[in-house]
């Protein structure tokens, strides 16, 4: 029997074939080009893969389950790339019968070949037959089907959709270690420094049996350490730190070239200071970046800028920002200024700029021109609007510090700019850092499109597969899961207030607590974590809360989380990076209960906390709440809508469970925002390249501030 996938329902003969690759499926270099099946495209399209003997080796238990997998071209290449998993089971009964000593060697003579120039698709399948051997013996982990189908896509510049449990980590090891066999620059990015230790010492026994090195990179290690981590086969760290060593190292070889062009200063002996510096990193061949559409998307945004030396001019505004941030509160909306909510931007009145010319000012402004402290009123008005404590940022030791909005994991070293950082730092009054100009500057969308190879793997992808297949031109699939998914949804409870919400959610987490099954309550902000925790305490529940402040905690706040009676409450950073393993006598009592307090401004962040429970076919549950006066409708629909539906709460009359298509259309609208946000981006970035390098300039040392 062939293969046959109805994506819709309609009649397979009334569709014209296609043969394969369908039109506009660009295959990755290195594919094998037999034919595959014939393809059925457009609306209600079919995939129909007749039998075939090129197709006959695909695993039998595989062809339904990757029939029932969402997607058009990325399921025909789901089921070309099964082809491949005979081929790696045929290495199995070889390989196990060599000692460790005999494994390595064949590993060895695998790296000698890939470096002679042998194409590594054709080393695939006992490379990865290799990595298998190697997990089973050192960790006693041998590598399932489906993550040797993930690691086969990840080879062909594919992010990856394997949800929450199905071992993300240990299925890097295969394309990590394939590319490394090149002995070029091998990186594995991840979102911050605990997961990559973690990761690379859980994985390091698997390269180190293959003849494999292992670096890590952290943020506190000194150049030295770096460099020696770099030189290993295989390195993991953070996208942010890979960002900061390539501008560090370019600035360097910037100083090395004009040391060696200033002929009177070698003479003087001014040169030498740069001349036993090396750069630290390898140049990148292979990125593989783990949490791909919170890295690749939700970071794409944030440019990694190495400051310059402060000017006086730029120390002046340290007074602006403290004026500003002091009469901020005595402008009116609608009265002084006139508010964008979509642009989130503040702009004056006449009325206002009166008020500013009137208003006393320190000695100091004097210098400043009245259009320049227009601009500082503005941007403190918003600031006051639209920042607040314990949601977008934490004061620790007298900085101010970024709050992940995805993560929920603070921003160690991020700013934000424009002078929103330094206006937040006023309000708070903390010193305020000197906004200082650019020495070097690089987003983290252009970073890793620098990689000659680029893939990725996350629990949530396919809902943002336009956007990564446009700007980094990669596949987007998702994989099948080993065991079905058996999660079950809860209907979604919908109140006209937030009180209405938190009592209610309270209510559900005593009623659960009693029956002994562990609950996960996933909140936006910490501020709300908190505002849970203490109506939580009141009723005499004991639970943990797992939020920014509370980070040395985390992994043992998370290996407890889904033992008997546990209750977590806890922000986005339950959501990623961690998995959630059921305790003794859960499984039973039908598993983890995730509660999702709010909708996020993004789906993605909604399916990685529902990821938490289900995990390997276990049982869970999940329940959505919502309000009417959610900030997620003013953010989404505008003051306008909001306000309307926020007055429908108020009455209380009926049901609101009709208005559940109203959220989904507002967190919609947000992202469509966001996406265009980065779509700007990415033309800007472009179009500043391309003007620098006609100038003759480096497009990342050569930076307006």
């Amino acid at each position: 029997m062939g293969l046959r996938a109805r994506l819709r329902s309609g009649p397979v003969a009334a569709r014209p074939a296609v043969t394969f690759p369908p039109a506009g499926l660009r295959l990755t270099p290195g594919l094998p080009k037999t034919p595959l099946c014939a393809v059925y495209l457009g609306i209600g399209s079919d995939i129909a893969i007749p039998e075939d003997p090129a197709l006959s080796d695909i695993p039998a238990g595989y062809q339904s389950r990757i029939a029932a997998l969402p997607g058009g071209p990325s399921k025909v290449l789901l089921a070309h790339w099964a082809q491949l998993l005979p081929k790696v089971a045929a290495f199995e009964s070889e390989l196990t019968a060599l000692s460790n000593h005999d494994l390595r060697k064949r590993s060895l003579s695998v790296r000698y070949r890939a470096r002679s120039g042998e194409p590594l698709a054709r080393l695939l399948p006992e490379a990865y037959a290799l990595v298998r051997e190697a997990g089973r013996r050192t960790l006693n982990m041998r590598h399932f089907d489906v993550q040797i189908l993930g690691g086969i896509a990840m080879f062909h510049r594919s992010i990856v959709e394997m949800r929450t449990g199905e071992g993300k980590t240990l299925t890097a090891t295969l394309p990590m270690y394939l590319n490394a066999l090149t002995g070029k620059g091998c990186h594995l990015a991840t979102v911050n420094d605990y997961l990559a230790r973690r990761d690379a010492e859980w994985m390091r026994p698997i390269y180190e049996a293959l003849g494999l090195t292992v670096g890590i990179i952290e943020t506190q290690m000194p150049q030295n350490e770096r460099r020696k981590s770099y030189a290993c086969d295989v390195v993991y760290g953070t996208a942010k730190e890979f960002g900061f060593d390539f501008l560090r190292d370019r600035l360097l070889l910037r100083r090395i070239r004009e040391g060696q062009k200033d002929l009177l200063g070698s003479m003087l002996g001014q040169a030498g200071t740069v001349k036993n510096e090396k750069p630290v990193q390898t140049e990148g061949h292979f990125a593989l970046v783990d949490e791909a559409d919170s890295i690749l998307i939700d970071e794409a945004r944030t440019p990694l800028i190495i400051s310059a030396l402060p000017t006086e001019e730029e120390k002046l505004e340290v007074e602006c920002y403290h004026w500003s941030a002091q009469v901020a509160n005595e402008f009116v909306e609608d009265e002084d200024y006139e508010y964008d909510h979509d642009k989130r931007k503040a702009e004056l009145t006449r009325a206002g700029r009166q008020k500013v010319r009137t208003l006393p000012k320190p000695e100091a402004l004097d210098k400043v021109g009245m259009v320049n402290i227009y601009q500082y009123i503005e941007r403190a008005v918003m600031v006051a609007r639209e920042y607040t404590l314990d949601r977008q940022y934490v004061v620790r030791d007298g900085e101010i510090v970024i709050v992940d909005e995805f993560t929920g994991r603070l921003g160690e070293g991020r700013k934000w700019r424009e002078g929103i950082h330094q206006a937040v730092e006023a309000k708070q009054g903390v010193e305020v850092t000197v906004a200082t100009g650019q020495a070097a500057r690089i987003t983290v969308q252009d970073f890793f499109l620098r990689y000659e190879r680029l893939a990725g793997m996350t629990g949530t992808a396919l809902s943002s597969r336009r956007e990564l297949g446009k700007i980094y031109k990669c596949h987007v699939v998702a994989v099948p899961t080993n065991r079905p998914v058996i999660r079950e949804r809860l209907p979604d409870a919908i109140f006209g207030d937030q009180h209405g919400r938190w009592d209610a959610i309270v209510e559900e987490v005593v009623a659960v607590h009693e029956t002994g099954r562990p609950i996960l309550i996933g909140t936006r902000s910490i501020d709300k974590s908190e505002l849970l925790s203490k109506m939580l305490a009141e009723r005499g529940i004991q639970h943990q809360v797992l939020n920014a402040h509370r980070i040395a905690e985390e992994a043992d706040i998370v290996s407890n989380a889904g033992q008997k009676g546990k209750v977590t409450v806890s922000t986005n950073m339950a959501g990623r990076g961690t998995d959630i393993k059921l305790g003794d006598g859960v499984l039973e009592l039908g598993g983890l209960h995730v509660i999702c307090t709010e909708m996020h401004d993004s789906q993605r962040i909604d399916l990685q906390l529902i990821g938490r429970c289900g995990r390997q076919g276990d049982p869970g549950t999940y329940r959505q709440y919502l309000a009417m006066d959610d900030d997620l409708l003013e953010s989404g629909l505008g003051p306008k809508k909001a306000k309307k539906f926020k007055a429908i709460g108020e009455s209380g009359n009926g049901s609101f469970h009709k208005f559940a298509g109203v959220f989904r259309r507002a967190q919609r609208k947000v992202e469509r925002r966001h996406f265009r946000d980065r779509k700007g981006l990415m033309h800007f970035e472009k179009e500043r390249k391309k003007m620098q390098r006609q100038m003759g300039q480096d497009p990342y040392l050569d930076t307006p501030g």
